[in-house]
């Protein structure tokens, strides 16, 4: 890089201590998640499968809501790097009427997806109770989207750490909540995963409450007037968040249905080998959550580099996080392929699904530096408020490009479950080279 301006270790130390806390928050989300399917397969196969079966309709759905919620990240963060704290304040409180505007529709589409599960044919016993998890679910649509907006605003001033504490006291909920209402003690009704719906609205508006607790009280907050002014809707900021946000979470919904649908395909092969892709994948998630945490802090750095007027600074802090998390999924590929057995006999004893699952997850090794530097690309695109555009590429990469280069190596090649990753690989690498080339294009030039 020329005529650095900015320290490289200092720049990395301070991407990990704004990161580090957000991958902490994204595994603890995720132990929600598995805490509820555990608990559920621990009660039946029944209840177990409407706990899948519902997540599966539910999420993609919720992640297009979130996701388009960051938005905040980088319309704060640049904000602050301009020192143009009125405009925080307001982008705040306008946040909440775009949060108010996708949790009414959110709310009642839960309440009616049952012919989506009539239309791909879900087993018919599974579908009563995997709709009533999903109208349980319905009632933390506005606490949800009310968490996450507050945390997304909280990282994007850089301020990490109470997501992560309230995350770990969640977990805690979501289990107690659980052995309540799904095994019925201590005088609740046993519901089964019903129950398991009820107990993530439970805790999610309790994350809501604590999070705006939080936010009401915390001094540096305070110059804000989040919450001693109130506005109505203004639509030149909603309009601003939806530019930025909807692209986002078109973005992110892709990519949950390109996982969503190999998994799919993935059932049609055989039992053993969609059981072994779910240990596989499993194992990709938990380690994507460490370049997806880091890039939420790039956006946080590089937008506020654009607050400070310093293209050049949103550069070198754009890329010095994509480096690191590329050098992170380095080590991260390392484990996969030095202990991949060890890593699968965490999840399955069964002799056949491991032995799958340990070629399917050396695959998994192959594309963690695509998977690092496409969402740390990303990261620093959506810190210049450049979504639009990483959306084209996403829909390009991952369902252009990479799902039919899979389906036709599983089914018209003869590859298999092998062929079907191989996309995936292809997939993100193409995400990867081009989200990084236009980062470069858009601030190349940069002199100060």
């Amino acid at each position: 890089m020329k005529n650095p301006v900015i320290d490289i270790k200092k720049e990395s130390k301070k991407l990990l201590t704004i990161g580090t806390p957000i991958i902490a928050t994204q595994l603890l989300n995720m132990g929600l998640n598995f805490t509820d399917t555990v608990m559920a397969g621990n009660l039946s196969a029944l209840d177990l499968a409407a706990v899948s079966i519902g997540n599966a309709v539910y999420l993609p759905i919720a992640v297009f809501c979130m996701a388009t919620l960051i938005a905040i990240n980088p319309i704060v963060s640049q904000h602050l790097g301009a020192r143009e704290f009125d405009e925080i304040g307001k982008n705040a409180r306008q946040m909440s009427w775009l949060i108010l505007m996708l949790a009414i529709p959110l709310f009642f589409i839960l309440r009616n997806l049952e012919f989506i599960m009539i239309w791909i044919e879900i087993d018919p016993e599974i579908i009563p109770i995997a709709n009533g998890y999903l109208k349980a679910v319905s009632w933390s649509a506005l606490p949800l989207l009310l968490y996450s907006g507050t945390r997304y605003f909280s990282e994007g001033l850089s301020v990490t750490r109470p997501a992560m504490f309230i995350g770990i006291l969640l977990l805690l909920l979501n289990v107690g909540a659980n052995y309540l209402l799904m095994y019925g003690n201590l005088g609740f009704p046993r519901l089964g995963a019903i129950g398991a719906g009820y107990a993530t609205s439970i805790i999610n508006t309790f994350g809501a409450v604590l999070f705006i607790a939080f936010a009401a009280s915390f001094r540096p907050f305070k110059r804000f007037h989040i919450f001693t002014r109130t506005t109505g809707p203004e639509w030149n900021y909603i309009r601003e968040f939806l530019r930025i946000g909807l692209p986002n979470g078109a973005s992110g919904t892709m990519e949950v249905l390109l996982f969503a649908a190999v998994s799919l395909l993935m059932g049609t092969l055989s039992v053993k080998i969609s059981a072994a892709h779910q240990v596989a994948i499993n194992v990709a998630s938990i380690f994507f959550m460490i370049p997806f945490g880091l890039s939420i802090a790039i956006s946080q750095r590089v937008g506020y580099s654009v607050g400070q007027g310093s293209m050049l600074k949103a550069r070198q802090r754009g890329f010095i996080g994509v480096i690191l998390c590329a050098l992170l999924m380095c080590f991260t590929a390392t484990l996969i392929f030095t202990i991949p057995e060890y890593i699968i006999s965490i999840y399955t004893k069964d002799p056949e699904v491991a032995t799958l699952a340990v070629s399917l997850v050396f695959m998994a090794g192959i594309f963690q530096i695509s998977d690092g530097l496409q969402v740390g690309g990303f990261g620093a695109l959506r810190g210049l408020k450049d979504t639009r555009v990483p959306m084209y590429v996403n829909f390009v990469a991952y369902w252009v490009i990479g799902f039919p280069t899979g389906y036709l190596l599983c089914y018209n090649f003869g590859f298999g479950p092998i062929g079907l990753w191989t996309g995936l690989i292809a997939g993100l690498t193409v995400a990867a080279l081009l989200h990084n080339l236009r980062f470069h294009l858009l601030t190349r030039g940069a002199s100060s």
